[in-house]
């Protein structure tokens, strides 16, 4: 990150998502899947819009998401979010409780404006004022480098089945 503007993010407001912004988080989350798989325009998300939209409703309403987003003058930004979810006990995670940060969205005129750390942060200290010591997240190759210089690692135990 460019120490010079590391301060830069003070002048964007950092908006807690509450269900009056779900529009804008469906929204966001198809501008996040469009780029991260990098789909263009005219393929259909109708499906996972309604889906997300759900998902938000419920997830937003029980506090298992929790998202930001972050305005220029009132310009969406940027915004991010973190899903929360509780798996069996561990010796190394003994209340179970996990989160997924995921949605990390920063404009192209935007970056390298330290947006995306800040609204990491907010995710992250949030998690652990919830308990949460176990926080995962998907990196692309663009965000790999922030996540590494938050204290994000590569996981070498897990596996997922395709």
């Amino acid at each position: 990150m460019d120490i010079r503007n590391w301060g830069k993010w003070i002048m964007f407001e950092y908006k807690k998502a509450t269900i009056e912004d779900i529009d804008e988080l469906v929204r966001t989350r198809i501008i996040v899947l469009r780029a991260a798989n990098k789909l263009s325009d005219d393929i259909d998300m109708s499906v996972v819009e309604k889906e997300s939209y759900s998902y938000y409703k419920r997830a937003l309403e029980t506090g298992e998401h929790t998202a930001y987003l972050v305005y220029d003058n009132g310009i969406f930004i940027g915004a991010g979010g973190v899903s929360f979810y509780q798996v069996m006990p561990t010796y190394h995670n003994p209340s179970g409780k996990k989160a997924y940060i995921m949605n990390m969205y920063t404009a192209p005129e935007y970056r390298r404006q330290g947006i995306a750390f800040h609204t990491l942060n907010l995710l992250v200290e949030g998690a652990k004022e919830q308990g949460v010591s176990q926080i995962a997240l998907e990196a692309t190759d663009m965000g790999q480098p922030l996540y590494e210089q938050y204290g994000f690692v590569k996981m070498k135990d897990e596996m997922e089945l395709v």
